[in-house]
């Protein structure tokens, strides 16, 4: 027994569907976009992040500086302890 095809059956549909020319219509739209100002905020707080990690740690000497006060003994007097403890309770807003 012989089945016969109905019709045709092209297992490759053509590349072009008749009636397009394949040119873009004057008339056409371009894409754009716009961000809200609190993804420009974001953005800004990112970047600026990202410079903060970046630079070399400038204050490495500073702080050399402060441990060699700190261990010798005439640094630290009456005068220093009254200058921190100031310093301290403006931080504290008292």
């Amino acid at each position: 027994m012989t089945i016969d095809r109905i019709g045709s059956i092209d297992p490759i549909p053509p590349g072009k569907k008749p009636g397009r020319s394949g040119q873009v219509s004057q008339n056409a739209k371009t894409d754009s976009i716009s961000l809200s100002s609190e993804a420009l905020e974001k953005s800004e707080q990112l970047q600026a992040r990202e410079l903060i990690f970046a630079a070399a740690d400038v204050r490495a000497e500073r702080i050399a500086e402060m441990k060699s006060k700190i261990n010798d003994p005439s640094y630290i007097n009456e005068t220093i302890l009254k200058g921190t403890a100031d310093k301290i309770m403006e931080a504290f807003g008292l």
